[in-house]
C-alpha cells in the first residue's frame, strides 16, 4: 500500500495548495487517491474531496482513540491506490509542548506513513539546511521522505537551496513558485469553503501542471510505501447491525452556508441506521416530508445571513419541525441559525429560526478555540446524562442573550484549561458551539438515531 503525509514546518506554508496539487496530479495519472486531513479542520477536507473525487476523512489522535483512527484509515483505503494525508499546523505541533499528542507526527507514526515536509522558501537561503536538518533529526521514529519548497523565487533560487540542503541528506522532491493563481482565499475561520470556490476543470489543470512541472512525482510514488501496521478490529456503531426497516431519515444542512461535518460522523449516523437527506437553508423552501431528525452543522451563516433571513418559508419549516418533537441538533453555525436573531459586525440584527430563545452576535476576534471535553448534564438528542464526549470549538461569535433555557454541557477547554457551561436545549432540541465527533462517541450517533426513531414511531 502507498501513502504519505504532507506536513509543514508551521501553519501557512502552503500545505493545502500542495496537497491539492498532488491529489490532482496523482488522480490524473489514473490512480485512485484517498485524501485525509490531520486534526479537526472541516474546510481542507472539503477541498480534498472536490479535487480527488473521494470523501476526505479527518484523522485526529486527540479526538479519536488510536484504533478508531486506524479503522477510519483502513476503511477509507478500500479500493484506493494511494493515501495523501494533509497535516495540521507544524509537523510536531499538538495539544502540549512536551509530547507529540494530537500532532501530525503522531498520526504519521500511528499509521506508519512517511512524511513529505513543506518548507516556506520565500524568505530563506542557506538557512533552509538548518530547518530541514532540525525536522529530520528531531524524532528518529519518523521517516522523512523528502522536502517540497514552496514560494521559491525561481530556478536560480532553487539551485541555491538545493546546494544548501545537500549535506543534510534529505531529498528535494520539488518546489512550487510564488503563484497567486494556486493559492486559496482566506477569511476569519480559515480558507473559503469548497462550496464557495467551485473547482472547475481549468483550476484543477493548474494544480496538475504545477505538480507535474515542479515535483518528482515518479520518485515520490516509488518511495512512499506505507509501513504495514498491526490489524485492528473494525469500529462500528452500537446499532450498526440493526434492522434496516427501522431506518430513519435525518436532514443534513449542506450548502454554501453550512458545510462543516466530519465524514466519519456522518458514516457513524449511517451505521446506526440513518439515511441522510441533504437540505439547503439557502435555497430550499421547506424541509422535505418524512424527515425524522435534523442536523445543522457549522459553516459561515454570517456570510450568507441576508439570504438565510430572507428565506422565510424555510425558517418557518424548521420552526414547525422542531415543534413536532423530532430531534434537532445544531453545531456552531447551526446554533446561530436556531437562535432568534444574529447580529453582524455592522450592528444589524437578522431574524433567524427562533427555535431557541437566543441572541447571537458576531465578533471581530476569536471567541472560542480548541479541543474540548464535554460532560452531558441532562438527557439530550445526542447523549444521556453523564455521558462524556470529546469535541472541538472554533468561532467568532457568542451568545449575548439566553432566555429560559437549560445549559446541557459542562465543558473544559484542554489547551486553555478553562471550564464553563455550554450548550443550549430543551427536550428535542440541542444547540452548541462544540463540534462533537460521533466517531469518537458512537453512542452519540446511536442516541440521535434512536431519538429520531422514537419520534418517527410517535408520529405514526
Amino acid at each position: 500500500m502507498k501513502g504519505f503525509v504532507v506536513a509543514g514546518t508551521g501553519s501557512g506554508v502552503g500545505k493545502t495548495t500542495i496537497t491539492g496539487a498532488l491529489l490532482a496530479a496523482l488522480r490524473a495519472r489514473g490512480l485512485t487517491v484517498q485524501p485525509f486531513k490531520c486534526g479537526p479542520d472541516y474546510i481542507d477536507p472539503a477541498h480534498h474531496t472536490a479535487i480527488a473525487g473521494r470523501s476526505s476523512y479527518n484523522l485526529d489522535t486527540w479526538l479519536l482513540p488510536p484504533e478508531t483512527n486506524r479503522s477510519i484509515f483502513r476503511k477509507a483505503m478500500r479500493k484506493a491506490d494511494i493515501a495523501v494525508v494533509e497535516g495540521a499546523m507544524g509537523l510536531f505541533d499538538g495539544v502540549n509542548g512536551s509530547s507529540d499528542q494530537g500532532s501530525t507526527a503522531e498520526i504519521a507514526k500511528l499509521l506508519g506513513l512517511p512524511v513529505v515536509l513543506v518548507v516556506d522558501a520565500s524568505n530563506v537561503a542557506r538557512s533552509v539546511a538548518a530547518i530541514v536538518k532540525g525536522f529530520a533529526e528531531f524524532d528518529p521514529q519518523l521517516q522523512l521522505l523528502g522536502v517540497i519548497l514552496n514560494g521559491a523565487a525561481g530556478p536560480v533560487h532553487v539551485d541555491l537551496l538545493r546546494q544548501a540542503m545537500a549535506p543534510v541528506g534529505v531529498p528535494l522532491l520539488g518546489w512550487f513558485p510564488k503563484s497567486p493563481e494556486l493559492g486559496l482565499q482566506e477569511r476569519h475561520l480559515g480558507l473559503v469553503t469548497a462550496g464557495e470556490r467551485t473547482w472547475n476543470s481549468e483550476q484543477v489543470r493548474l494544480l496538475i501542471r504545477a505538480a507535474e512541472t515542479h515535483v518528482e512525482l515518479d520518485r515520490l510514488f516509488a518511495t512512499c510505501d506505507l509501513i504495514a501496521g498491526e490489524e485492528q478490529p473494525e469500529i462500528t456503531s452500537p446499532e450498526s447491525h440493526g434492522n434496516r426497516n427501522s431506518q430513519v431519515h435525518i436532514g443534513i444542512a449542506r450548502d454554501r452556508a453550512f458545510s462543516f461535518y466530519y465524514q466519519s460522523s456522518l458514516d457513524a449516523l449511517c451505521a446506526a441506521g440513518a439515511e441522510l437527506v441533504e437540505v439547503s437553508p439557502l435555497s430550499d423552501t421547506a424541509l422535505p416530508p418524512a424527515l425524522d431528525g435534523l442536523y445543522l452543522g457549522g459553516g459561515y451563516p454570517e456570510v450568507h445571513v441576508e439570504e438565510l433571513a430572507q428565506n422565510h418559508p424555510f425558517l418557518e419549516s424548521v420552526r414547525k419541525f422542531a415543534k413536532t418533537g423530532h430531534p434537532v441538533y445544531g453545531e456552531c453555525g447551526g446554533l446561530m441559525y436556531l437562535a432568534e436573531d444574529l447580529q453582524t459586525l455592522d450592528g444589524r440584527h437578522h431574524a433567524m429560526a427562533s427555535v431557541l430563545p437566543l441572541s447571537v452576535a458576531m465578533l471581530d476576534r476569536l471567541e472560542g478555540f480548541g479541543y474540548t471535553e464535554v460532560q452531558v448534564l441532562d438527557d439530550c438528542p445526542i447523549a444521556s446524562r453523564g455521558t462524556r464526549m470529546r469535541g472541538h470549538s472554533f468561532h467568532f461569535s457568542r451568545v449575548t442573550r439566553a432566555g429560559d433555557i437549560r445549559r446541557q454541557y459542562h465543558t473544559r477547554r484542554v489547551l486553555a484549561g478553562t471550564e464553563e457551561f455550554e450548550g443550549y436545549g430543551v427536550d428535542n432540541v440541542l444547540a452548541s458551539y462544540i463540534h462533537v465527533s460521533f466517531a469518537a462517541s458512537p453512542e452519540a450517533a446511536a442516541q440521535f438515531t434512536r431519538r429520531c426513531r422514537q419520534a418517527k414511531v410517535a408520529a405514526l
